[in-house]
This record gives C-alpha cells, sequence and structure tokens, in this order.
C-alpha cells in the first residue's frame, strides 16, 4: 500500500487531474479510485521482479542503496533550512508521568514491530549474501544507529509539514504532496516507491514464498510463492490498515505480541539450548530427530502461549475500543519485550527440565559440510524448482561482471 501512494503522487505530480478523478468507492473503504488505480499499477509493476530469482536482484537493491539514502537526506535538509524560526526542536511532550512511560513502550513495540518480522525471517534472504559474517557482525551494531537518523528524518520532516502547512503529516506521501514543485514531488515519491518495492520483495513476498515452499516443496518454488503471495495481497485490503494512523500502529503492535515469543524460541533453542548444535539434514527429515512428540514441539507450543497470553487483552482492547480491559491494555504496550522475554524463560526452563534429548549432538552439521560431502556448491540450483541459474566463473571480464563480483 506505500508503493501504491508513491505512484498516486507520481501521476499526481505529471498529471494533476489524476487527483480529482471521480470517486466511485464508499469513503468507508479507506480508497478512492485514484489509490486502487495507484496499487493495481505499483502490484503490476513489481510482478516482473518476482519471477527473477533473489540473486539477480542485487542490481535493484545496489540502486535502492544509493538513491533512496540520497533522497531521504535531502527532504531531511529541506525541514531543517526551510523551517528556521520554527518551533521543530522547541516542542515539549504533551503527556507527563506514567502516560509518558506507557505511550514511549508502546510507540516503542510499534516500531519494534516494523522490524520484527526480519528477526524471524532473515535467513530468507541474507542466505543469498556473499558477504563474509565478520562484515555482518560489523552491521549489526550499525543498525540501532541507522534506524534512529532514519525516523529522525521522519520527525524532522513531518515537523516542517505542519510549520509550513498547518497540519501534522506522518505520511510522507502525504507531506510530499503540499509541495509545489512538480518535479520534487515527482522524484522524491520514485525514493519512496523503490524503498517498497525493495521492502516487498525481500521482506515480504520472498519470505512469504519461503514459507508456502516449506509447507509444500514438491508444488511450490520461490518463483510461484512469490506470485501466490501477489495474489493473496488484494484479500489483505491493505489500504484499510493504512486508513489511519492508529490502525497502522494498532496493526503492527498486534504485529509484534506473535513475532516476539516465536523469535525468542528460535534464538533461545539455537543458542543457549542446542549450543549452535544442529543436524541440517535431519531438520528436512519429518521423520528425524527434530520430530518431537508427532511432529510437535510441546515445550515451544506451551511457551509461546505463555508470552502472548498477558497481551491479549490490550490485543483485544486495540481491535474493538469499545471493550474495556482497564490496565490488561499495559501488557500490550509492550507486548514485544515483553512476549520474548516470558518465551525465553519458559521454553528454556521447560527444555532443561523435559529435554527432548533425541535432539542433542555432539558435533554440528553444517549446510557447508553437507555440500561439500554431495560435491555441490550453494547456489548451484534455484531453491524448490527446476532450472539452471547463471554460473560466472572465477574470470569475470566486462564492467557487468565485475561489478556484480564487488556486489
Amino acid at each position: 500500500m506505500n508503493g501504491a501512494n508513491t505512484v498516486r503522487v507520481m501521476l499526481g505530480a505529471i498529471w494533476p487531474s489524476f487527483l480529482t478523478l471521480k470517486n466511485h468507492i464508499p469513503a468507508s473503504q479507506g480508497i478512492d479510485d485514484a489509490t486502487m488505480i495507484s496499487f493495481f499499477l505499483f502490484w503490476l509493476g513489481q510482478l516482473p521482479f518476482l519471477f527473477m530469482h533473489p540473486n539477480q536482484l542485487r542490481f535493484l537493491f545496489m540502486a535502492k542503496s544509493i538513491i533512496v539514502p540520497a533522497a531521504w537526506l535531502a527532504i531531511m535538509i529541506w525541514a531543517l533550512a526551510s523551517s528556521k524560526g520554527g518551533d521543530i526542536f522547541d516542542q515539549t511532550p504533551s503527556v507527563s508521568g506514567s502516560a509518558y512511560s506507557w505511550a514511549f513502550l508502546s510507540s516503542m513495540t510499534s516500531v519494534i514491530g516494523n522490524y520484527a518480522t526480519l528477526s524471524v525471517n532473515q535467513a530468507d534472504f541474507s542466505r543469498y549474501s556473499r558477504v563474509s559474517v565478520k562484515w555482518q557482525c560489523v552491521y549489526v551494531p550499525m543498525l540501532p544507529v541507522f534506524f534512529t537518523f532514519i525516523a529522525f528524518i521522519g520527525i524532522a520532516a513531518s515537523s516542517a509539514g505542519d510549520f509550513h502547512y498547518g497540519t501534522l503529516e506522518w505520511d510522507p506521501m502525504a507531506l510530499v504532496s503540499h509541495w509545489d514543485n512538480r518535479a520534487a514531488r515527482f522524484f522524491a515519491a520514485f525514493s519512496f516507491a523503490l524503498a517498497a518495492l525493495g521492502v516487498n520483495i525481500s521482506a515480504n513476498s520472498l519470505s512469504a514464498a519461503n514459507d508456502l515452499m516449506a509447507l509444500a516443496p514438491r508444488f511450490i518454488n520461490i518463483r510461484r510463492g512469490q506470485l501466490i503471495c501477489a495474489v493473496v495481497c488484494w484479500a489483505l485490503v491493505p489500504w484499510k490498515i493504512l486508513k489511519s494512523a492508529g490502525n497502522f500502529l494498532n496493526f503492527m503492535a498486534a504485529y509484534a505480541i506473535f513475532l516476539g515469543p516465536i523469535a525468542a524460541i528460535m534464538l533461545f533453542d539455537f543458542w543457549v539450548i542446542h549450543k549452535r548444535k544442529y543436524d541440517t539434514i535431519a531438520l528436512y527429515n519429518p521423520y528425524g530427530i527434530y520430530r518431537y512428540t508427532y511432529g510437535v514441539n510441546w515445550r515451544a507450543i506451551v511457551a509461546f502461549l505463555s508470552g502472548v497470553a498477558p497481551s491479549l487483552p490490550g490485543f483485544i482492547n486495540g481491535i474493538n475500543n469499545n471493550i474495556d480491559v482497564g490496565v490488561g491494555i499495559h501488557p500490550y504496550q509492550f507486548g514485544w519485550l515483553l512476549g520474548f522475554c516470558g518465551t525465553a524463560l519458559v521454553y528454556t526452563v521447560l527444555s532443561l527440565v523435559f529435554p527432548a534429548k533425541e535432539t542433542f549432538i555432539p558435533v554440528a552439521i553444517r549446510p557447508d559440510e553437507v555440500f561439500a560431502e554431495q560435491g555441490e556448491a550453494p547456489g548451484s540450483e534455484e531453491e524448490g524448482g527446476s532450472g539452471d541459474v547463471e554460473v560466472i566463473d572465477g574470470e569475470k571480464r566486462g564492467f557487468r561482471q565485475r561489478l556484480e563480483k564487488f556486489l
């Protein structure tokens, strides 16, 4: 839906009459004709990328890593330079005391929810990376810095919009729509469209494709899984989620309370319980050592429910504000942290008291060792499907080959 809003601004910058199209969709649906057309165009535009193997998308992400930061820095410079004399840095909180603390925790949970999905499915796309693990460890400490800086750009730009236009626009496209310069509107929207395209592919469609492929590997590969995700997205009516900032924050907070426990189980099972010793081959054997009890690890189920249960009253209130849950709303306001810590504690205790002894092995069997024994190179075949993937030998010649090697 973010991509649809960017396309709407770009089309409006080229043809201003597009923004005044007669609307035939009821206002209660949270979308109009122009936005629906934009949604379809963005959806149609990303389809060709879904047919491409993730290894072939490096040029897209290289372009994104150059264009998007430059555009967003320009927006920040505009916000700070054009609002001199404003009160961007002089604003004070509108709440105080315990209300401020709970509002802070609630906002933090919403922010975490935006990245919580990556904590459980990052391997879906990071496994295609050729960057050494040592360099990846350097990137990780920098993530909070980058995320905080990006959040600051959004706050500064929204405050500048309030200074210039008298309304506080938290939606970047709503802010950009106020600009008089049509070229500036187009290129700013284009940068956000490129960012939305990258997120849709890496964090949404590719992750969904891997999950679908795991459910039915005989029938679904990465490409088919992404196409299924593209079709199903219409049924999720994302325009209702983004109808208001409140709906969006509730959605992200609700999203986080379920992903926190999942992340805790994955993290503590690998690092604490099994001490990084997994049998890679057995992970894909439905009747192997990781079958547990009839294919279900009851310890994980109990731990997951224990982590989610405290946040359910607040979750219900978030869906229907007419249901008063009293102080039961507070656990929901920091649901990710509560769910993560609670689930980690319960799962670790259950796994140590009632250990699944058959899952413990003396030495880890890693993917590289499996490939070496089979005489294959990782990535030599497209996961879950037939067809050859282009392999470039060590003697790379030409600009494209050298750039591909660099990437």
